[in-house]
């Protein structure tokens, strides 16, 4: 082995302590440390070592490990001379054969069938008899090679246990030649005038010798270990098995013992009057297990013989809610009825009462309805109602129904939490295992910060979302192109790149973007000034430092046109390259999408908007709108305001909101509240753009379609803006470039066969100006 060979080989050392460990706990502890030396082990002799120890560090865990299974075999591919490989190998494969002998399977003779069944029986003996004595020949000749091999490796048992198998297999061979010989005559002697049963009782005992055979077979492959299926988990040992919610193990456990102690009274003949209610209120936001935790309280209400059934039925509002009158009723009754004995599980139950729902919905008549089931004769106390969804909104559902709330004692209501980093990369380790692939350090680096981006409000699907990561990078790794024989480590390692997402598209910098903005000087200084200042109190946190509080919540003031939504959109890019925020988008906004139609909607209204700029920016144009005055007008923006303030608080850097206007109008919005003025302490004042700036924005704008103006164009232009007021800025100046554009396209297209037309297409004349002028001008007027 050279140098270079040996870059990677592990130290003898390292490779002693952790055979040390297998020897005297059945497992490696370390095996995050075992994995990585795996990964980079290039030395086959101690691959194949490594790979052993893996293999059987995983075999503790789990007896029924495919993965280990496949990492032995490539252990003895490397090292043929590796004799825990070997020997694990040699006893896999020979539990392989257990079923051999499956194929001599014969169908029931009597003596009393007629004619045709006995001569259709006998042929099949015949069939079965020859196609196992055709394939037989290859595979005493692997048992024989096995034998030897066995010999060779110095395993003395497995040698014992090969030889037995070879000589049954032989004695096999032999019985069904014998019972072949049998059936053959049999058939004839069915065929013939003079039928006796001689032939019947030869094969009879033919076929008694050959089962005596196959029972010695199976005694061969008899463990006591394994004599039985693995019983199925209780449901509190499932529970136990679950990552994190360590709180509501405890609260699902002491519920356990309190109705298996109700049981041992009643077993004692005490009378229980009032029994506790097996009605549930799950909430957490998805992916947080409400389903997997309904299940398992059907599985312990059958364990304990409260109910009959642990099957647990799933509804939801679209199957239950009907379209004319009747058919709800009859839905949720047929729901209850599939539930009797089990659990009727309903998912986002809040959704069955939508906020301000019309006559034409039938989500209180659902409602009504299963209370009224619940507590009937007919099914009262025959089934459990779990009802699943996020928190506040099932708190405000259960609330406003007075039937559920006395169903649904509150000692029922079970909140799982949402899952913490850690708990997910544990998820994704199970998840990855299950489909035999093992993540590496870098990779699990790499899924939290895929994690951590997709964690921004509470759509968050927690579980389910990284089975979806895991998932994905499985079709990534396996959609590449592949090379010829890859090492099999390639099949096993889910790595880095696979949950890396690929940037196609190359973007230019926030910096580079708003360098070339065209003026704003004093804005892009002040800009710049406030990114220094986060990036060091990001670096400051990460080095250990306290960090100065952040205010990010900032308010523009400008005239129309000025660049205010363009900056807010770079000021969002800014703050995502910074960490601050995980999508570093920018939402815009306006009155219209806060203010509802009648008082409380507003509320609802506003926290919709801020969930869709959670992870970015809320450009709230014109902002001052919302204390407008006007009947009623002044209650709704109050209701707005005092909804932005509450979730601002709430979300801390998780959301970043501008608020834009003229500069004496915003001042009167911030004056509003008191709590919004305290929120807002960073101020950017846009200018209005001066004579050469708007000619710039022009030529830029006109250059981004491959326009030029012509010289006298551009005089005309100069005059123009020297003598006429502006009002709109930047957005005067692209809407004046847009007239232009037309009315060269009136002028051009009116040309017949104009030879030059490819050419003239590219430059903007002074007639172009001229009449886009005085269109614009009729237009103001």
């Amino acid at each position: 082995m050279n140098q270079q060979d040996n870059q990677f080989s592990i130290e003898y050392t390292q490779l002693h302590k952790w055979e040390k460990e297998l020897d005297e706990k059945g497992f490696i502890s370390d095996e995050a440390a075992l994995i990585l030396a795996l990964s980079h082990e290039t030395n086959p002799i101690t691959l194949s070592k490594l790979l052993i120890l893996a293999a059987l560090s995983r075999l503790w865990r789990n007896k029924a490990d495919s993965l280990a299974e496949v990492w032995m075999e490539k252990a003895l591919q490397l090292d043929p001379n590796n004799p825990k490989a070997k020997e694990y190998v040699l006893t896999s494969e020979w539990y392989k054969w257990k079923d051999f002998l499956a194929v001599l399977s014969f169908p029931s003779i009597r003596e009393t069938d007629n004619r045709t069944a006995k001569k259709k029986t006998a042929e099949q003996y015949i069939l079965i008899c020859k196609t196992f004595l055709v394939d037989v020949d290859d595979h005493v000749h692997a048992i024989q090679e096995k034998v030897e091999w066995v010999e060779k490796s110095g395993s003395e048992a497995l040698h014992i246990q090969y030889r037995e198998l070879l000589e049954l297999l032989e004695n096999t061979v032999s019985a069904v030649g014998q019972l072949l010989k049998a059936a053959e005559e049999y058939d004839q002697s069915i065929i013939g005038v003079f039928h006796t049963a001689t032939y019947y009782e030869d094969l009879k005992l033919k076929m008694a010798n050959l089962e005596e055979i196959k029972q010695k077979w199976h005694l061969l492959f008899d463990d006591p270990k394994d004599a039985t299926a693995a019983p199925s988990k209780k449901a509190l040992e499932q529970l136990q098995d679950m990552v994190g919610i360590e709180q509501v193990k405890a609260r699902v456990n002491d519920y356990y013992r309190f109705l298996l102690y109700q049981k041992e009274r009643k077993k004692l003949g005490f009378q229980i009057k009032d029994e506790l209610s097996l009605n549930m209120i799950l909430t957490g936001n998805p992916g947080t297990g409400k389903t997997t935790l309904a299940r398992l309280f059907a599985k312990i209400y059958h364990e304990l013989g409260v109910l009959p059934r642990d099957e647990v039925i799933e509804a939801n509002r679209s199957q239950l809610i009907g379209a004319f009158v009747g058919q709800t009723e009859e839905n949720v009754r047929t729901f209850v009825e599939r539930a009797v004995g089990g659990v009727l599980f309903i998912d986002e139950a809040y959704s069955l009462k939508r906020e301000g729902q019309s006559g034409n919905d039938y989500g209180q008549t659902a409602i009504d309805t299963l209370v009224s089931l619940m507590t009937g004769n007919e099914f009262g106390g025959k089934f459990a109602c779990i009802l699943a969804g996020y928190p506040e909104e099932m708190r405000s559902f259960i609330d406003a129904n007075p039937g559920l709330r006395s169903r649904f004692p509150h000692s029922n209501f079970i909140h799982l939490p949402d899952y913490s980093n850690e708990e997910l990369i544990m998820i994704s380790e199970k998840i990855a295992g299950e489909n035999d692939y093992i993540l590496t350090d870098e990779a699990k680096l790499e899924l939290c910060q895929r994690i951590e981006r997709e964690r921004v409000d509470n759509t968050f699907g927690n579980a389910r979302t990284v089975r979806n990561i895991v998932l994905d990078a499985i079709f990534k790794k396996g959609s590449v192109i592949q090379r010829d024989n890859q090492d099999i480590l390639h099949y096993t390692f889910l790595n880095k790149e696979d949950f890396s997402l690929e940037n196609r598209e190359r973007k230019e910098s926030p910096s580079d973007q708003l360098d070339r903005l065209i003026g704003l000087d004093s804005i892009k200084e002040e800009m710049k000034s406030l990114i220094s200042f986060v990036k060091m109190q990001q670096y400051r946190r990460s080095n250990g430092l306290p960090p100065v509080p952040i205010q990010l919540h900032a308010v523009f003031t400008g005239n129309p046109g000025t660049g205010k939504t363009t900056v807010a959109k770079i000021y969002a890019a800014f703050l995502k390259e910074c960490g601050i925020l995980k999508r570093g988008h920018l939402i815009v906004a306006s009155r219209a999408d806060f203010v509802a139609g009648y008082m409380g909607q507003s509320a609802g209204k506003t926290k919709k908007k801020i969930r869709e700029a959670l992870g970015g920016v809320l450009f709230i144009d014109e902002a001052y709108s919302l204390i407008a005055s006007g009947p009623t007008v002044g209650d709704y923006g109050k209701e707005v305001i005092d909804t932005l303030v509450d979730e601002m608080t709430k979300h801390n850097e998780n959301l970043v909101v501008v608020l834009a206007g003229y500069p004496n109008e915003m001042d009167k919005l911030l004056g509003s509240n008191p709590g919004l003025l305290s929120r807002f302490k960073k101020y950017f004042i846009f200018p209005d753009y001066n004579q050469g700036e708007l000619l710039a924005i022009m030529e830029a704008y006109a250059g981004s379609y491959q326009y030029q103006l012509t010289d006298d164009a551009r005089k005309l232009l100069i005059e123009m803006l020297n003598v006429e007021t502006i009002n709109g800025n930047g957005r005067f100046a692209t809407n004046l470039v847009d007239e232009m554009i037309q009315a060269q396209a009136m002028r051009l297209m009116s040309r017949e066969q104009d030879q030059d037309l490819a050419a003239k297409a590219l430059f903007l004349e002074e007639e172009d100006i001229r009449n886009a002028i005085q269109k614009v001008t009729n237009m103001r007027g």
